[in-house]
Formats: C-alpha cells, structure tokens, sequence
C-alpha cells in the first residue's frame, strides 16, 4: 500500500465514513458536499470534452470524451455520424453516487483515465437520480443511452458498459436487463467496486465494519431504500446479485479488500463464472471503495485503471480489426 492510497484512506475515514454513521441520510447535503468536493481533471492532450444536454439529445444525456481527431459535431448526421466510429472502441459509463448523488462531473477522473489507456471514447451518462426518480429510473436511462448507440451506428461489440459503485450494479442491471429483452449485448462490462446487492446481505458488511475508510456496514441498507422505494431489494434488476447471469458478455471486476461491498464483487464473480460467464476479478488489498477515481495521484488508482483499459482492449480487439479490414476493401 503506497503512502499516497494511505494518506487517502486517511482522509476519507475523517471526512467520509462520519456521514455514513448517521442514522438517516441527507439527501441534499450528500449532494452539495460532493459537489463541492468534487476535483475536475484538465482534459487530457488530445481529446474534446462535449457536453450534451437539453431535449434534442435525449437519452444521451451526459459527456463525450473523444479524440479531437475523431470528434462528432452535434449537428452531424446520425448517418455520418455511425460512419466515423464504426472501428471506435466505445466505454458507456455509469458513475457512481448510491443512486442519489454524484454525477458525470465528479466521475470525470475515473472516466478520463479509462477511455484515454483504452484508446476510446467515452459517454458518461446523467442519468435521473433518486428519490426525485426512484427505480427503475436508472435503468431505463442506461437501456435508452445504449439503444441509442446502437441506433445511431455504433456496433455493439464496439461498446463496454462500464461502471462504479451504484453504476457497477446498475451496469451489471443493464447487462441483464439487455440480455432478457433479446437486445445485441456490448462486448462487456467493467465493474469497480459494484454495488450488486440492495438487500444488504453480505458478510463484509459486518466483517469488514470499521475497516472499511469510506463506509459503515449499516448505511447500505439505509441507501438502499432512497433508490428502491417500494421495490423489493432482491428485484434482479435493482440487486443484479439475484440475477440469472447465463448469457452476459465477459465481465471485468476491481473491488478492495477491506470494503463492506467485497461480497457484493466476490459473489457475483462467482455466480457469473457458475453461469459460464468469463469473468475477470482483482481483489485489491486495503483499497478504498472504487480507488480509481483517485487517479492520477495514487499508484494503485493508476494501476487499476491499466488493467480495466487492457480488459477493453481485448474484448473489443477483434472487432476493430475486423472493422478495419473491411474499410480496407
């Protein structure tokens, strides 16, 4: 463990963790403290940060990180627009938030260092929060945000539904919930640190209370009921844990050793590979909850992120260079 992740675990068991000791959750302070907080990285050389909202771009909603060389205008063609990034590795991410903060402009850190080491671009999608829009809210975001990719071109084995967090459990939802309606699956999914079971089951969640820098055991449930309303916990949509997970692209898992959410990472792992799912997980000792986010001033965090990166690379390797081939001819 370097200094600077110690440092940071450091920091977030003062800052952090006390809110989560609290027996109910401030909605609104949640969201102005994060806010507030959050770090915004320069764009990285080279690439466009496009932000797009307002009804004309519905259901994408959110941020376009793209090579300049490979940027879309929003007033291009959806004709056009497909032919450009027909071999273009694609990173549909979902942030993570409990599903009642956070944003694309908090995650930009995570989001940036990805789709630079995965050579793609990247939409990091605003999708409705809760209790103002409980589930399924989030999910039929992400299901729209990835239909209209496919609508507007974008070759399904070109995109990687990534996620932390909420947004790791919602990514794995979306998985699922694709697979179900017959829809062309993405070639995979990235999942740091998922938030997979809202029923609270797992056994870190006591096992690892008070190791754990950023939260305690018992503020899962209590999140958990801001974004279920009156959905059951185990609805397989909600708790993807409770899923059946046959059929699912390959799956790429980070979660650290000392979270109260290791279960949710570990038994999902293993219930998709039950399934024949290939699944390749990282069990970081004594990271934070979803490290990466911390990039690029943790070594671990920077780490992480070139063995996500690598992940993209592979699954969606082969469809590039049958792409490239056939513009070729």
């Amino acid at each position: 463990m370097s200094w600077q992740s110690a440092l940071a675990c450091w920091v977030l068991r003062r800052q952090f963790r006390p809110e989560t000791l609290k027996p109910s959750i401030n909605v609104r302070r949640a969201r102005a403290r994060t806010e507030k907080r959050a770090w915004s990285p320069r764009v990285p050389p080279g690439w466009h940060l496009r932000e797009q909202y307002g009804a004309t771009h519905a259901p994408l909603m959110g941020e376009w990180l793209e090579r300049r060389a490979n940027a879309v205008s929003s007033n291009t063609s959806g004709a056009n627009a497909a032919t450009s990034h027909v071999a273009t590795r694609t990173i549909l991410y979902l942030h993570g938030g409990g599903y009642y903060f956070c944003s694309p402009q908090t995650h930009r850190a995570i989001v940036f260092g990805l789709a630079v080491r995965a050579d793609a671009r990247a939409f990091s999608l605003d999708y409705r929060l809760a209790p103002e829009h409980p589930f399924p809210a989030a999910l039929d975001d992400a299901l729209a945000a990835y239909r209209r990719l496919i609508a507007d071109g974008t070759p399904p084995q070109s995109i990687v539904i990534a996620g932390d967090s909420a947004g790791g459990g919602l990514a794995l939802a979306t998985l699922v919930a694709l697979r179900d309606a017959g829809d062309a699956l993405p070639a995979g999914g990235v999942l740091f640190s998922p938030w997979t079971d809202l029923a609270a089951t797992g056994a870190t969640l006591r096992s690892n209370d008070g190791v754990d820098p950023m939260f305690a055991g018992a503020a899962i449930a209590r999140a958990a009921k801001i974004y279920l309303g009156e959905t059951e916990p185990t609805h397989p949509y909600a708790s993807p844990l409770y899923a059946d997970l046959h059929g699912l692209p390959p799956l790429f898992m980070q979660a650290g050793s000392t979270e109260v959410l290791l279960d949710d990472t570990r038994r999902v792992a293993d219930k998709a590979r039950a399934a024949g799912v290939e699944v390749e997980l990282h069990i970081w000792p004594k990271m934070p909850h979803v490290w990466p986010i911390f990039a690029p001033f943790l070594p671990e965090s920077r780490r992480a992120l070139d063995d996500a990166a690598r992940f993209v690379r592979r699954i969606t390797h082969a469809h590039a260079d049958q792409a490239s081939e056939m513009s070729m001819v």
